[in-house]
């Protein structure tokens, strides 16, 4: 494929991503994972499980860092802006539109039901995602527990969800050094 078209394709690709999936998040997992992975294979099933690990642990938004990581996989620096764009652009021009009219019909019958409807459908997309993501990280009920836990301490306890990701660098990067000297 020329590099030209590769770029519309990468722009296209993150435009869908961007413009078809509400909820954001979560919710977009199961269709940047049919994008990237079984439609294009421009990603195996573990380089997209560590993209999106990649991409959840930095500040911003999944798809877009997701698409700067894809991006620059394919095509480099260029490729990452490209596809930065692509996921970025739909919403920009969502928001713009939703701006401008909002006003005039936020309280109106048929814009508060198709946001009631929206929300069971957003809830479901994320669910399918943590199965997926879930069978993809090959995750066993003793592996469960850790991020069953983290979800405790985020949901019950006063700390804050920075605090919990820091303290479980902190202690994912004790445990794999120790494992590590131990397996050599």
């Amino acid at each position: 494929m020329k590099k030209d078209n590769i770029y519309f394709k990468l722009f296209l690709v993150f435009f869908k991503i961007g413009a078809f999936t509400i909820g954001g998040g979560y919710a977009m997992v199961p269709l940047i994972k049919e994008a990237l992975v079984d439609k294009n294979n421009w990603l195996n099933d573990d380089e997209f499980v560590d993209s999106l690990a990649i991409a959840q642990s930095t500040p911003g938004i999944l798809a877009v860092n997701i698409s700067i990581i894809t991006g620059t996989k394919i095509v480099g620096k260029m490729g990452a802006v490209v596809a930065a764009l692509g996921a970025i652009l739909p919403s920009f021009l969502m928001i713009l539109a939703l701006a401008t009219t909002l006003s005039s019909v936020r309280n109106l019958p048929v814009f508060i039901a198709i946001f009631k409807g929206i929300k069971p459908v957003t809830v479901a997309l994320i669910f399918i995602s943590v199965v997926k993501m879930a069978k993809s990280a090959k995750l066993t009920l003793v592996k469960a527990i850790i991020p069953l836990g983290v979800g405790f301490l985020v949901a019950y306890t006063p700390l804050s969800p920075i605090a919990v990701i820091i303290i479980t660098m902190i202690v994912g990067n004790i445990y794999f050094s120790k494992k590590d000297k131990r397996e050599k």
